[in-house]
């Protein structure tokens, strides 16, 4: 089944964010937009390159009104360390979540069961707490962050103007379809 339209599960986790420790929930993702990233693990070799490219659009993603969350299976005592050794990592003002307990990568079915690690799975999630857009994919590829701004601003977009959809390539401010029976084999 398909997380497409269903509601975050509950869920607690501990996290660093600018120098503190805080805790996440569910009820954090509540009223605003949110991205979730999940990663394998951190001290690799692609989730650096993955939240500095995160950290660099990061000010498009609050502009958005979307706070942006990167999730390991580590502790946020190993995100500390992490934020505080890796000049890429260095870079992230938003939330490193740790999931140690596995809690949030099998809710978000991203868990790799024989590894005890996630799968590169990313979540754009409306104020409601529901999921709008899911990608997941092998631990080798790292993402483009700009595909995932992309598709925030779509989901933004088709929520506020019901009845339009976003063709393929959309960005912001470019033309939308509005469906109806006499565009059915124009297109």
């Amino acid at each position: 089944m398909s997380l497409i339209n269903t509601a975050v599960k509950p869920f607690k986790a501990q996290a660093f964010h600018n120098g503190k420790f805080i805790e996440v929930t569910d009820a954090s993702l509540k009223g605003k937009w949110s991205v979730l990233i999940f990663m394998p693990a951190a001290f690799t070799f692609n989730c650096p390159t993955e939240v500095e490219d995160a950290a660099n659009s990061y000010a498009e993603f609050q502009k958005a009104n979307a706070e942006v969350y990167i999730v390991t299976t580590d502790t946020h005592f190993s995100h500390k360390v992490w934020h505080e050794t890796s000049p890429a990592v260095g870079k992230a003002q938003f939330p490193l979540v740790g999931d140690p307990t596995h809690a949030l990568t099998r809710a978000f079915d991203v868990h790799i069961d024989e590894e005890g690690l996630a799968l590169r799975g990313t979540f754009v999630i409306n104020p409601e707490g529901v999921i709008k857009t899911v990608e997941i994919h092998s631990n080798e590829i790292a993402r483009d962050v700009s595909e995932t701004l992309r598709k925030l601003k779509a989901a933004q977009f088709t929520a506020a103007n019901p009845g339009q959809v976003c063709p393929a390539k959309w960005k912001e401010g470019a033309k939308t379809i509005a469906p109806s029976l006499d565009l059915v084999g124009k297109i």
